[in-house]
């Protein structure tokens, strides 16, 4: 989800009024995502490099997401979405952490569409730390080198419990990945659009799976 800021310096305001458009686009994202029977839609909220952005603006996101995980909490349960989180999220301090946990304990019961936040994720840190795991389990005799492979790296990852990714969307022009979900992406449909984020809508979303389904998939195949 990228472009809040750029979207704000547009209309001479804020970037925390980006960031507040953002989050609208956010509620509007994850409803056309579950009306359009997507399993898991995966955000990028905050990545472990957001930290070298000013302490005034990390402080403005920090009470963003405060206030919506306060706000959004009886929606997402009414319209049977279930919230987890990867990263470190710790980071951000005990209050928000403890917030997170209320969350998700009262919507992980909700079968409709898993909505995945990553704060203070960084995905080459999430493979660095699979590969220390997998390093001790080594060193404690649980199990031997040559019994490392991709499934045993994967059931290591923050996202081992969902489906392969299928389709990475990122906006705003920038055509990277930034860092996000690098081992996940392997082999998912990449799609880079223009359009900034609290401009992306149910018809953005529609527009990009309508590219996705129209692709052939051949994981390497012909």
């Amino acid at each position: 989800m990228d472009g809040n800021g750029r979207w704000a310096a547009k209309r001479g305001l804020p970037r925390v009024a980006g960031h507040r458009a953002g989050a609208e686009a956010v509620r509007t994202t994850v409803r056309a995502a579950a009306e359009a029977g997507v399993e898991v839609l995966t955000l990028y909220a905050f990545s472990s490099e957001n930290w070298r952005r000013s302490d005034e603006e990390v402080s403005d996101l920090t009470a963003l997401m405060r206030f919506y995980l306060d706000r959004e909490i009886a929606t997402l349960e009414r319209d049977g979405v279930r919230l987890e989180f990867i990263g470190e999220p710790a980071a951000f301090g005990s209050d928000l952490a403890a917030r997170m946990q209320r969350a998700t304990e009262r919507t992980r019961h909700n079968r409709k569409i898993i909505l995945v936040i990553a704060l203070n994720y960084g995905s080459r840190a999430e493979i660095a730390g699979a590969a220390r795991r997998l390093a001790e389990k080594v060193a404690d005799g649980e199990m031997t080198v040559d019994a490392i492979d991709e499934l045993t790296i994967e059931r290591e990852l923050q996202t081992s419990r969902w489906p392969d990714l299928d389709l990475l969307i990122r906006t705003s022009g920038e055509v990277r990945l930034s860092n996000f979900l690098l081992w996940q992406a392997a082999y998912a449909e990449l799609i880079f659009l223009d359009t900034l984020w609290p401009d992306f809508d149910a018809t953005a979303l529609g527009d990009a799976l309508g590219q996705y389904t129209a692709r052939q998939r051949r994981f390497g195949g012909r």
